[in-house]
């Protein structure tokens, strides 16, 4: 058929669909969770820094008004996918997501670049949107007459873009306040997901009523001349014009990482095969809807050139003059970001709870708590990575790699679908991508499946490419995390994961003796 399924052999071995229902049928945390609470963990974890601080940076520096547009490209890569994660979780509904995914289709080397790729998607990504809350919350504070000295608000290395050229900046500074709000997050993790997310769900209701109110009373405001031209001219590179509108859709994809946040929580779904497809669409149309209303209404209200801050709310609401409406606005974010650390945390925990319950990773992050059921010892040194990730490194540098990892991930999630569809065509699955397909020498190709590659490598590219002309322009430091990033991944699974995996050790059991 033109697909292997070799399934235990060295860096091909992969899991069987068999073992996925054997290991669904064991696991060991609770299911406590049912549609409403996953749709709230997916609007929770996606509504956040995207909206609160990247739509600023990405419009000010690469698209202008045509971020709307930008959010649309990244909007179409991102339903797509949805649909595809839709489908594996109806026939998949385990925790690891991804990881498990590619652990079926690609093999445990594969699984385990996934899973290193998924860290960047909500590990890292929790540390732009901890920049976020910082910003917000130092603005919050400064409204009452406290000030948070510089030294403690932002972080260890800073960007500044001089026309189309980045410069880094590194001083003896750390954003504490970012990395607080991580540790107190970390905490909610450990005692319990079902409790936690009745709070998540309180808080996701507030941060859509906020931007609600910021949308009705800044409609009133709007200047259509700032929506004009809707396309900046082109200044060279990815400033403006065509190649910007990309550029910013590359940075917001970051503003959708969290939807399929649901998806990690297959274990603890009630009715997985049935809640997890209906969480993660619906969480994704909601967050669209609510990101294109409220940027529309943002660019309107104040030039887009201002944007470029980690508080382009802020910025807006202090230009309306609504005194009461500026707190209200801080308030909603510096509480919604909350959440959004929250599902992203989550989400990470449990990709490294199931890596760890395959022998990928060390065994401390499987590790449950005896009262509440939640994995503690792992969750507590996520966190404090991810603290010292948000203290150090800059949101511009961070936004990049993330949505790297995002589209990469979610490029293997669709090429999955085509997987499974041809090697086990007859699994049962609940929800299946709409739209059919083509054969080419019997083999299914779906059209949604590649329509999403298609927009993952779109969405890539232009990331690829910054980072390649940035290291020739003297600014080495993204290709040099990223090049630190993948060698440390190698290594953990070089030296570790590869020993340590239990399908190895599985298949070493049953293999004959010579």
């Amino acid at each position: 058929m033109g697909f292997s399924s070799c399934p235990e052999k060295g860096r091909s071995r992969r899991k069987s669909l068999e073992r996925i229902e054997q290991e669904n049928g064991a696991q060991r945390l609770t299911r406590t969770l049912g549609p409403l609470q996953l749709t709230m963990l997916g609007v929770g974890s996606t509504i956040g820094a995207g909206i609160y601080v990247m739509t600023g940076t990405a419009a000010a520096n690469y698209a202008g008004p045509s971020i709307l547009l930008s959010f649309v490209v990244a909007g179409l890569a991102c339903l797509f996918t949805a649909l595809a994660y839709g489908e594996l979780a109806s026939a998949m509904p385990v925790s690891g997501s991804a990881y498990t995914y590619a652990y079926v289709s690609m093999g445990e080397a594969w699984a385990w670049g996934v899973g290193w790729l998924l860290l960047l998607e909500y590990g890292i990504s929790c540390a732009g949107v901890a920049a976020g809350f910082s910003g917000y919350a130092v603005s919050f504070l400064q409204d009452f007459g406290i000030h948070v000295p510089s030294a403690l608000s932002t972080t260890t290395m800073q960007v500044a873009l001089d026309g189309t050229q980045r410069h880094v900046s590194v001083a003896g500074r750390l954003d504490a306040v970012g990395a607080a709000s991580i540790l107190v997050v970390t905490g909610l993790l450990i005692l319990g997901v079902k409790e936690s997310l009745r709070i998540n769900t309180a808080i996701v209701f507030l941060k859509v009523g906020v931007l609600a109110v910021f949308v009705g009373l800044g409609v009133w405001q709007i200047h259509p001349s700032y929506w004009t031209p809707f396309i900046p001219p082109h200044e060279g590179g990815f400033r403006y014009g065509l190649p910007g509108i990309f550029r910013a859709a590359s940075i917001i994809f970051f503003a959708y990482v969290g939807f399929e946040a649901v998806s990690t929580a297959s274990s603890e779904a009630r009715n997985p095969r049935r809640d997890i497809p209906v969480g993660i669409i619906l969480s994704l149309l909601i967050c669209t809807a609510v990101y294109i209303v409220v940027a529309a209404v943002l660019i309107g209200v104040v030039p887009w050139k201002t944007l470029d801050v980690a508080d382009p709310l802020a910025i807006a609401v202090n230009a309306m003059h609504q005194p009461w409406l500026a707190v209200f606005v801080k308030i909603g974010a510096v509480v919604g970001l909350c959440s959004v650390l929250f599902g992203l945390l989550y989400a990470q925990s449990r990709i490294f709870f199931a890596m760890a319950e395959d022998g990928l990773l060390m065994p401390v992050f499987s590790i449950l708590h005896s009262r509440y059921k939640t994995p503690w010892i792992g969750t507590i040194v996520l966190g404090l990575l991810v603290a010292v990730a948000t203290a150090t490194l800059p949101i511009d540098i961070i936004g990049d790699l993330v949505s790297l990892g995002t589209a990469t991930a979610f490029g293997i999630v669709c090429f999955t679908v085509i997987w499974i569809r041809n090697t086990a065509p007859d699994f049962p699955r609940s929800f299946s991508v709409p739209g059919g397909g083509f054969r080419i020498k019997g083999i299914w190709l779906g059209y949604v499946p590649l329509l999403g590659i298609l927009f993952c490598l779109i969405m890539a590219a232009p990331l690829f490419i910054d980072i390649i002309m940035a290291v020739f322009s003297g600014d080495p430091v993204p290709a040099v995390l990223l090049a630190a990033y993948i060698l440390c991944g190698w290594a953990s699974y070089r030296f570790y994961g590869r020993s340590h995996s239990r399908l190895g050790k599985d298949a070493a059991l049953t293999e004959p003796a010579p």
